[in-house]
């Protein structure tokens, strides 16, 4: 908490008042629970400011820092992580594959997914889980856009796609889903993924012009993977406001800016949206819940990325 200092008439007259704000660091003890991104650049990430933040709210005795890691070092700094008992990780780009090699055991949905994002330290033996499709996921229901039971399409085939489309069919149930994507051969590994849990009816197609209208004029939910409308190029979509209709809830992975073209288009013609803002924060929440056990304080950290963006 700041600590002003204020100048009162006789300590530096005939100086007018001044005011001092000096910041003081929250009590780090030897028994504070250390959490940590991993990444190359990580300057950057926003995790510290959420992570701290939500920490605090809560009282709980926890730091999260943030370390620069080059990829020939990243089996090291995990090793290190354990040898000094950090309770978590989060793995960021360019480490989520190579980190699966640095752990003792992979959760069933990151394992189909490829990749981790975040590793928990119980007493020296670490679970590596991916929290990416769980965060969507979550940020899905709590905006009434549950995928169990619809038609859902996919935009991309990329990480990103990889993880929403693994985690939506094997925790959601969906009735069916649709990947549509422009790498062929990345497109046909996950729908063969996907395929192979047997939740679902399972469709892999290019993406034309033909397959995106045929496909969106019987889908429930809309889940754009790609970077397309990311910040500086703000104004493209890979879908024509035409095929928009109010019936279809329509999510996009991409939160600068918060309002993509997409979303700006499906909300003018009465689409329920879900920006990705929501599924960068329900990363986090997913990723405190599994150091800390505690609920997470979803507004506490979903306002720190509002003020930062």
């Amino acid at each position: 908490m700041p600590v002003r200092l204020r100048a009162t008439e006789g300590d530096i007259a005939p100086w007018p008042e001044v005011t001092c704000v000096l910041s003081v660091m929250p009590s780090i003890h030897a028994t504070t629970q250390v959490c940590a991104i991993l990444g190359h650049p990580v300057g950057h990430s926003l995790s510290p400011a959420i992570h701290n933040a939500a920490f605090d709210a809560l009282g709980l005795d926890y730091v999260y820092v943030a370390h620069d890691v080059s990829p020939d070092l990243l089996a090291a700094a995990i090793a290190g992580a354990r040898a000094m008992n950090y309770r978590g990780l989060s793995v960021t780009i360019p480490h989520k594959v190579a980190a699966l090699a640095s752990v003792d055991d992979v959760d069933e949905t990151a394992r189909t997914i490829g990749c981790i994002n975040t590793v928990v330290n119980d007493d020296g033996h670490l679970t590596g889980h991916n929290s990416d499709g769980l965060g969507a996921l979550a940020a899905l229901r709590r905006a009434g856009a549950d995928p169990a039971g619809r038609r859902v399409v996919i935009l991309g085939s990329g990480g990103a796609a990889r993880a929403l489309a693994v985690t939506v069919a094997a925790s959601a149930t969906p009735q069916r889903i649709v990947m549509l994507g422009v790498v062929l051969d990345e497109l046909a590994q996950l729908s063969r993924d996907v395929q192979g849990l047997g939740r679902c009816e399972t469709v892999g197609r290019e993406l034309t012009d033909t397959a995106l209208s045929e496909e969106l004029a019987q889908a429930d939910l809309l889940l754009h993977c790609t970077p397309v409308g990311m910040h500086p190029n703000a104004e493209t979509s890979l879908v024509p406001s035409g095929l928009l209709r109010p019936e279809l809830c329509v999510f996009d992975a991409v939160y600068n800016p918060r309002r993509t073209a997409l979303l700006r288009a499906a909300a003018a013609v009465g689409c329920r949206v879900v920006e990705g803002l929501e599924m960068f924060v329900g990363q986090a929440v997913v990723q405190f819940e599994l150091w800390t056990g505690q609920t997470a304080p979803i507004e506490v950290m979903r306002r720190v990325v509002e003020e930062r963006l």
